[in-house]
């Protein structure tokens, strides 16, 4: 788990982006919503979401597509935060507004649920993923997930002073919105097969 953690990802990205340009008050609000967004689809899988979209090829695509659409809107954001005068240096997000949106990037991350369909069965030795185990293992995972997003977060919310001057936040912004685009694409690119 801590090798999948640490595999760049749309948290990563997003988490260090944000905590960067809005400061440390957002990148925390945002790790708050990733933890639950992550711990939300253990609960799903549980349920029965992750092999439902195993075998329903149709919704993988409608999560892979939504997925994308997000990171397609976070990316506009970022862009759009490296405007001219006073709107670069003005905060696009709220502590509320990045706890949203970090529980909505996970819940529609293929990535996350792809755990639950290829990594979690390995330590399950032959049990079916139910709820008792998708909570266990949620929970270990999102342990895991917090500590590095929280690294993340604080190293990202130091860059925020050399930030305050908008020619650099400009750039930031512009890299972090293609990163952003990187994403959008990987998630295109996911497939179940």
């Amino acid at each position: 788990m801590l090798l999948i953690e640490l595999t760049p990802g749309p948290n990563m990205a997003w988490l260090a982006g944000l905590a960067a340009t809005e400061g440390r008050r957002c990148g925390l609000s945002a790790v708050a919503g990733v933890a639950l967004g992550l711990l939300a689809n253990g609960v799903l899988a549980a349920l029965g979401l992750a092999a439902l979209l195993q075998a329903a090829p149709q919704l993988w695509n409608i999560l892979r597509f939504a997925g994308a659409a997000m990171m397609l809107w976070l990316a506009i954001e970022a862009w759009r935060g490296t405007g001219d005068g006073s709107r670069s240096t003005r905060p696009v997000s709220s502590p509320r507004r990045a706890f949203a949106t970090g529980a909505l990037i996970n819940l529609l991350n293929p990535k996350a649920y792809i755990f639950f369909l290829v990594v979690a069965p390995q330590f399950l030795n032959g049990e079916a993923l139910g709820i008792r185990n998708a909570l266990i293992l949620s929970v270990i995972s999102v342990a895991i997930a917090t500590s590095i997003h929280l690294s993340i977060v604080i190293a990202g919310s130091a860059a925020h002073e050399w930030l305050s001057d908008p020619r650099r936040t400009r750039i930031v912004r512009r890299v972090f919105a293609a990163i952003m685009l990187a994403v959008a694409l990987s998630f295109l690119l996911t497939d179940l097969g």
